[in-house]
């Protein structure tokens, strides 16, 4: 369980969030830890305990459209942070050599 892995995605270990146990009832709140083989999220509660949730049931707190933090499903927020690595910035896009003259 790398913490890389977390950061790929756009999570930090330690980072707070909230979960449910089910389907429905009250979020319980808790610490990243890490990334699973199976793809759940491993992270501890409020008494230490760890616990393996799937992503869909884990919100993270993140800027909203006004700039408010908001919760937000940590599967939408990987979503998001994978697509950003396909926008890269100039400098790292490689350079195009022109067909004209040499300079």
């Amino acid at each position: 369980m790398d913490p890389q892995i977390l950061h790929q995605i756009g999570l930090r270990p330690g980072e707070p969030v909230r979960f449910r146990k089910g389907d429905a009832g009250k979020w319980f709140h808790g610490r990243m830890s890490a990334v699973a083989v199976d793809g759940s999220l491993t992270l501890h509660d409020a008494n230490g305990a760890a616990r393996s949730i799937r992503p869909e049931r884990v919100e993270v707190r993140r800027p909203g459209p006004r700039g408010r933090l908001t919760w937000q499903l940590v599967s939408d927020v990987a979503i998001t942070w994978e697509q950003l690595s396909l926008f890269a910035p100039e400098s790292a896009a490689p350079q195009r050599r022109g067909l004209g003259r040499p300079a």
